[in-house]
């Protein structure tokens, strides 16, 4: 199989996440949240309904007093609103119409609305409609201009689309059609690479640092936000922190992890074993 240089430049770009993530990767515990090394950016993970971890991203929040704050969660219009709300308290929520939007309760978050200091706040929500679309598009043309800089313009190598179906196969409690697979992939490669092209707006307009408020999923150095960010912006430096539950599992490669107790929660695969 021919390998043209773009498909050379995205495995160098992997490989290298690797070798760093190798070099520095540690478990570390919450304490260590006070004195992060130095970068520009700070991906920082979460397991979404896991109170723990949100105190956890407040601690990091307090420490590193960012230029900048980008939540998944949030869309640009509902990051305008927080912007603009002189208090960050529970009452925000309600003003954002949170749960509406199928996250957990706002109660969980609020360490890290009240941590948020002086930090201009970005949202990088992607609308459902738009995420639907790579069903049906190539995926350059949903995402637009700069899918080249962002490596969306090219296949990922067999093994790793192989590797990331068999874990979207997975993580909807083996549920899932076989021939959706393909454009979860597509879904979750839009949305790093989104993520990634707001963060470093974000970046640019504030001189940074910038926190990245996130599930641990797309803190990942070898496919998520990491990944996108080291193929458009190589020289901007990079802090991935993921946090994962125990009981222990592999640990997805970030460059710094926590592991916690598990959140109290229902089983997740029941719904589908109801509609099965």
């Amino acid at each position: 199989m021919k390998i043209s240089c773009k498909d050379w430049a995205i495995g160098a770009a992997f490989a290298g996440l690797m070798l760093m993530g190798a070099a520095q990767a540690e478990e570390v515990p919450p304490e260590a949240l006070d004195d992060l090394p130095a970068a520009q950016i700070y991906i920082l993970g979460e397991v979404h309904d896991n109170g723990m971890h949100h105190d956890n991203q407040a601690r990091a929040l307090h420490a590193l007093a960012p230029a900048a704050v980008v939540f998944e969660m949030l869309s640009p219009g509902q990051a305008q609103m927080v912007n603009q709300a002189p208090i960050k308290d529970a009452a925000l929520g309600a003003e954002l119409g949170w749960e509406a939007h199928g996250w957990p309760d706002f109660a969980l978050y609020l360490p890290v609305f009240e941590a948020l200091g002086a930090a201009q706040i970005y949202g990088m929500d992607l609308p459902r409609d738009k995420l639907r679309e790579v069903f049906g598009s190539p995926l350059p043309e949903v995402f637009g201009e700069d899918a080249a800089r962002f490596g969306l313009d090219q296949p990922l190598p067999e093994d790793m689309q192989s590797a990331r179906e068999a874990f979207q196969f997975t993580a909807h409690c083996d549920a899932l059609p076989e021939d959706l697979l393909p454009g979860m992939v597509d879904a979750q490669r839009l949305r790093d690479a989104h993520f990634a092209r707001i963060t470093l707006q974000a970046l640019a307009e504030t001189g940074g640092p910038v926190a990245v408020i996130t599930g641990s999923g797309h803190a990942r150095q070898d496919w998520g936000m990491p990944a996108a960010l080291a193929l458009a912006a190589p020289d901007v430096t990079v802090l991935s922190i993921g946090q994962v539950e125990e009981p222990g599992q592999e640990i997805p490669p970030f460059d710094l992890w926590l592991v916690t107790a598990p959140a109290e929660r229902e089983d997740p695969c029941a719904a589908f074993a109801k509609s099965g």
